[in-house]
């Protein structure tokens, strides 16, 4: 078998996430910038293109959401080629992706919310900040009901999914009807009981992992009071800001300690220095209970060994994401990313006691590496930074690919012929580019007819997703 070379590449990616998308973009721009060539299959689970984008960012979030304008943009170039409804491991596996393609890149991200193991975390009215946010997003693998017939709900973060979740609870529903939620996710919203939303966090104001313009929008919902204490600003005195983020950031919070309550019909809580001690409840969420914390410099806290109980019948927690295992790649449970030397995937099964960073400095990591298999994005590094660092994520993975591919390391495909002939003789439902434009346009069209003028109103089953793209399907 003939080694591979940047003349006629074959590369498959798995994920059609931001993380997915820039990296079949930037392998396009780095091998025909090098004289070569490259067809790139791009293989998504979910019928449509996007990820997070799509299903993890609030409706009420335009101005984020318009990034799917450069990522629209890549795709249509036609270089890459989008197959939706497609799931690795389910509908073909990776070994069969390996055999028709020169390498394959998992940018599958990270969709699941990490664990928070303490007491009680699992009784009914206790949930996870990923689900909702799937739910509120009109995800199709999610239930369309979520029940909200609780006055007072904890959120339990201090990053920008919490501030989401939060807002979300506590906006009313005539305030997102000009967005693209969901209909199914409005008519819930509009039947809420919520009142008090209590968002807690472990640390001070000084160490909250919000965006200025997330917590500055927090302080903009109509008929919304935002409530804090003035004993979590105690330790703030003589502190001089890291950054003009959270300069901004602290003026924003300070502001909110002198603001009059309007007596809005909904409040939402700021607690900071709480860190959880257990979920209370006798057959379901009743209540939390925090240990008050304190701050010991360089952003740590300890706990002050004093306890406080809040009453709350629903709980979301908000602590991060953790990565989902691809069937038959090595899967770092702990870190809950695909295991990695910079985007190489490695064998953790070949892997001795040599961690992977000593592995890589020392030049025996080489023997680990997976020859033609990487990652990108949040499956590589886990589920931190925002869209710039998933671009330079990608430039780093893509530098190795090509970098492998010059040296002669990866093999050439063995098996020739259109996946697609594979995904039909199994008769597997893929989705093409042609058939998000063709949902695309018809969410658009549901969004210009409806009673409330929209961009667009999600399609939210998936049968009915599939079913309007494949009747664009063209081959």
């Amino acid at each position: 078998m003939t080694s591979s070379s940047l003349q006629n590449l074959r590369v498959a990616i798995v994920g059609a996430g931001p993380a997915g998308i820039y990296a079949g973009n930037i392998l396009t721009t780095s091998v025909t910038a090098a004289g070569g060539s490259v067809a790139i299959d791009l293989f998504e689970s979910l019928p449509a293109p996007y990820g997070l984008i799509r299903y993890g960012v609030a409706p009420d979030h335009p101005r984020i959401k318009g990034i799917v304008n450069s990522l629209h943009e890549m795709l249509d170039a036609g270089t890459t080629r989008f197959i939706g409804n497609v799931e690795v491991g389910r509908d073909i596996a990776l070994a069969e992706l390996h055999e028709r393609y020169d390498a394959v890149i998992l940018a599958t991200g990270a969709i699941r919310d990490a664990a928070l193991d303490i007491p009680g975390i699992d009784l009914p009215g206790s949930f996870g900040a990923a689900d909702f946010v799937a739910w509120f997003d009109g995800h199709p693998d999610v239930p369309t009901e979520w029940t909200l017939d609780q006055r007072e709900v904890a959120v339990i973060g201090n990053g920008n999914v919490a501030l989401d979740v939060a807002r979300i609870l506590a906006k009313h529903a005539v305030d997102l009807r000009s967005t693209e939620i969901p209909d199914n996710v409005l008519a819930g919203l509009e039947a809420s009981a919520v009142t008090d939303v209590h968002v807690f966090g472990r640390r001070g104001p000084a160490d909250i992992k919000f965006t200025p313009i997330e917590l500055r929008e927090l302080g903009e919902v109509p008929n919304v009071d935002i409530v804090v204490s003035d004993e979590d600003f105690a330790h703030l005195e003589g502190l001089t800001p890291a950054n003009n983020q959270l300069k901004v950031m602290l003026r924003i919070l300070e502001s909110w300690r002198t603001r009059e309550s309007t007596g809005a019909s909904r409040r939402l809580h700021l607690h900071f220095y709480h860190s959880p001690v257990e979920v209370l409840g006798d057959g379901r969420v009743e209540g939390l209970r925090f240990e008050r914390t304190e701050p010991v410099g360089d952003g740590r806290v300890r706990g002050t060994g004093e306890f406080r109980e809040y009453p709350v019948q629903q709980v979301y927690r908000a602590v991060g994401y953790y990565g989902t295992p691809v069937v038959d790649a090595p899967f770092d449970e702990k870190a809950g990313v695909v295991s990695n030397i910079e985007g190489r995937v490695t064998d953790t099964s070949a892997r001795s006691s040599l961690s992977a960073s000593a592995a890589s400095a020392t030049g025996e990591g080489d023997a680990l590496v997976i020859p033609g298999l990487y990652a990108t994005g949040w499956i590589k590094r886990g589920p931190v930074g925002l869209i710039g660092h998933t671009k330079s994520d990608a430039m780093e993975t893509i530098a190795h690919l090509v970098a492998d591919v010059e040296a002669g390391r990866l093999t050439a495909p063995g098996v020739d012929g259109d996946v697609l002939d594979l995904l039909d003789e199994r008769e597997v439902a893929y989705t093409t580019w042609d058939g998000w434009l063709a949902l695309d346009a018809h969410e658009r069209e549901l969004g210009a007819n409806h009673l409330h003028a929209r961009e667009r109103v999600k399609v939210v089953p998936r049968d009915e997703q599939v079913g309007i793209s494949r009747g664009a399907l063209v081959r």
